[in-house]
């Protein structure tokens, strides 16, 4: 058989020296931006090189060259932060970036409208609080999520201390990134050793894993290419059942890229999780598809070779069987908001974050606010899958002290928001993001408003669904398993998936296509009519669509919409 030529990032790559190549030398260099080839290593050490697309318009049919600038991402394994972490984070946010703060649908934090000239100083200054951004982008094992929430009696404690072995395990194991971005030695002698795990080529595509628990899984374990689900022996975690093959990306009018749920493998103990994880990974190094980038994620792989043939490979790796899986599934899904009990006098408090934005607006100072409970009562913070915050280890006597706080930063209570509103995400799309093709970050809101009146004219605002809006199809706020969904085809212009899970474990479905940005939620209108009429006691809106089917689904859109 004829081997396929490899792709071009495999190349920069294979001669990038442990992800070397000439960062050093382009970062002294007088531009504002990275060679193709040096825009691709720069991601492995957490920035993307990106443009504002709105200067680009402005700047059109000018000669003015295009007006780079940087985001980059803080690799936070179940978003966990220190209080003194958040605070430094948040002065760079006006030190470095543009005033605000992104929680991403990964837990992870991005810094938007970094310069090159303060690129080095942005990740000295992360690093210099014990943060990484190495890893947080590339073609690599990205943040490892777990639930974040520290509920009292629980296993989250144990369950994040796994991820993090996990994610400490699976990092590149290169001193490039100390080398450039923190004044390390450079590595004397010749070329630098190939990492142990991810070789000189590194795997072929990104590479995500989460930890999830049967009745809560807010990290969506299913759309990752590697999933660990708690499986529990009494009030003890026995180990984990393992997923493989989820993946949300897919490119439009390539039906040979799509959506998928992760199968299930078999099962490991805790102490075996990073042994398993490493393996997996391996197998994904060795025969993931380095010719076609569209095709390189594991899903692909699996879904060519087969379950079967995987595990034979992954046990290989091991040196030994797989035992097989536990008999449990997801049931449920939190989303962690207001006020738990974290035991030892301590409470948490679930923030909701539009959309992941941090930033202070002129009735709403969020930032400010969060700031402000942290300095005052010296809580701890953690990011959610959901783009929410949690403020953790709060003396329960100071609970009405925090409230009042948020309050006087126009910080409304959770329980004001809607539950559409509560359970939608967007990525952040165009202005930043290279690939959008769509509004999603700042049109959701007003989509979501327009959905509000809809659902209360119709009597259904108490609908449980999931709304998730992204700039293009690759999917990065997970729209594919949304109960609705609108994904960015063109400007101004969403296909429409409904009936995926609320839980995570069901794929949407193609509703309506090319549907204009003011004709959304008209073109759902006639579904929730029907929600409405024959919905059963306690269905959510992605179950009912599923229940009565695609065919008649389709029929509901008005004819002429």
């Amino acid at each position: 058989m004829i081997e396929k030529p490899l792709s071009a990032v495999e190349k920069v790559k294979e001669e990038s020296r442990g992800l070397r190549g000439h960062l050093a030398e382009e970062l002294a260099a007088g531009t504002d931006h990275f060679s193709d080839a040096g825009a691709q290593l720069l991601k492995f050490h957490g920035t993307y090189q990106q443009e504002d697309r709105d200067q680009r318009r402005e700047r059109r049919g000018t000669d003015s060259e295009a007006a780079h600038q940087f985001m980059v991402r803080c690799k936070l394994p179940g978003g966990v932060l220190t209080g003194a972490q958040y605070l430094a984070i948040d002065e760079l946010a006006d030190r470095y970036g543009n005033g605000t703060l992104r929680v991403t649908t990964r837990q992870g934090n991005q810094f938007h409208g970094v310069l090159k000239g303060d690129l080095k100083a942005t990740i000295r200054s992360v690093n210099e609080v014990l943060v990484t951004t190495l890893g947080a982008c590339g073609d690599v094992v990205r943040n490892v999520i777990a639930c974040p929430a520290p509920l009292a009696g629980g296993l989250r404690a144990e369950v994040l201390r796994v991820a993090r072995q996990l994610s400490d395990h699976l990092l590149p194991q290169t001193r490039a990134y100390h080398e450039i971005w923190l004044d390390g030695e450079p590595v004397a002698g010749g070329a630098p050793e190939p990492d142990p795990i991810y070789g000189t080529r590194y795997l072929p595509r990104k590479f995500k894993i989460a930890l999830a628990f049967p009745d809560d899984n807010c990290c969506d374990v299913h759309s990752n290419d590697l999933g660990f689900l708690v499986v529990t022996r009494g009030d003890r975690l026995a180990g984990f059942n393992v997923l493989v093959g989820g993946g949300m990306g897919r490119t439009h009018g390539k039906t040979d890229t799509y959506p998928r749920l992760a199968d299930t493998l078999g099962f490991v103990r805790s102490g075996e999780v990073v042994e398993v994880g490493e393996a997996i990974v391996k197998v994904q190094r060795d025969h993931g598809n380095r010719s076609d980038r569209r095709h390189a994620r594991l899903k692909y792989l699996i879904d060519k070779e087969g379950l079967d043939w995987f595990r034979d490979q992954v046990e290989r790796q091991l040196g030994r069987p797989l035992a097989p899986a536990a008999p449990v599934e997801v049931s449920d899904i939190q989303d962690h908001l207001g006020w738990h009990e974290q035991g030892d006098g301590r409470s948490f408090l679930g923030v909701f974050v539009e959309n992941g934005r941090i930033r202070d607006g002129t009735d709403r100072r969020l930032r400010s606010a969060l700031r402000s409970v942290v300095e005052t009562v010296g809580s701890g913070v953690r990011f959610t899958p959901q783009q929410n915050l949690l403020l953790t280890d709060i003396p329960d006597g100071q609970r009405r002290l925090v409230d009042r706080i948020l309050a006087d930063h126009g910080v409304a209570p959770h329980g004001a928001l809607s539950v559409v509103r509560r359970w939608a995400m967007a990525c952040p799309a165009l202005p930043t993001c290279g690939l959008a093709v769509a509004e999603a970050e700042r049109v959701l809101p007003d989509v979501i408003a327009e959905l509000e009146a809809e659902l209360e004219r119709l009597g259904v605002a108490d609908a449980a669904l999931t709304v998730r809006m992204t700039g293009c199809p690759n999917g990065c706020a997970r729209p594919y398993t949304a109960d609705l969904a609108f994904v960015g085809r063109s400007l101004h212009k969403y296909g429409v998936f409904v009936g995926g899970s609320m839980l995570g474990t069901r794929l949407g479905t193609l509703y309506a296509d090319l549907v204009p940005r003011d004709r959304l939620v008209a073109t759902v209108r006639p579904l929730f009519e029907r929600y409405r009429d024959e919905r059963l006691e306690d269905e959510r809106f992605g179950d009912f669509c599923h229940r009565v089917g695609l065919e008649a689904v389709r029929a509901s859109i008005p004819v002429g919409s």
